[in-house]
């Protein structure tokens, strides 16, 4: 296997970063993940050179969860710039419709997979997928709040400014 290179740029205090993550829904519920003293996030990762955005989502699904995860469809195209960790971002994100195999555990509000990705120590947890319960755990990329109940029937390009939507 040769090397991996994730597509991120750094220049002072500021990052770019083109990200690809995955929505996978049960019973009303959305997966979500944490890293070791981090914010809940959705399950993704840095794309990398030589991938597809699509076959960046799939690795990245087999790798954590040891599983094929059909990805179903593009949902959004976003543009987010936002501020984490003292640095200023600018991030460009896939986020795709998946569908996770009906053998990976559903026990909602319970952390349900462990996995060590590098240095990241990984926690996997169901939580509902409603706009209130997104945004009182803080999940971002934020703007998914106001769209998990309704989820766009074409791939929609959404600016997202640290808690302001330009469409």
């Amino acid at each position: 296997m040769s090397k991996r290179t994730p597509i991120r740029l750094t220049q002072g205090a500021a990052r770019f970063n083109y990200r690809i993550a995955g929505l996978g829904f049960r019973d009303g519920h959305v997966l979500v993940h944490r890293r070791a003293r981090a914010l809940l996030d959705l399950s993704g990762r840095s794309g990398e050179i030589g991938e597809t955005s699509e076959e960046t989502l799939k690795r990245e699904m087999m790798e954590e969860f040891g599983l094929t995860v059909p990805v179903l469809r593009l949902l959004w195209i976003v543009e987010n710039f936002f501020h984490y960790e003292q640095r200023d971002w600018h991030e460009l994100g896939f986020y795709y419709l998946m569908e996770i195999p009906a053998e990976f555990p559903f026990q909602p509000h319970e952390i349900i997979h462990r996995v060590e990705d590098g240095d990241n120590h990984l926690q996997f947890k169901w939580v509902p997928a409603t706009r209130a319960a997104l945004t009182a755990l803080d999940i971002p990329p934020y703007f998914i709040a106001d769209e998990i109940e309704n989820l766009p029937g074409a791939p929609r390009h959404l600016v997202w400014r640290d808690g302001n939507l330009d469409d």
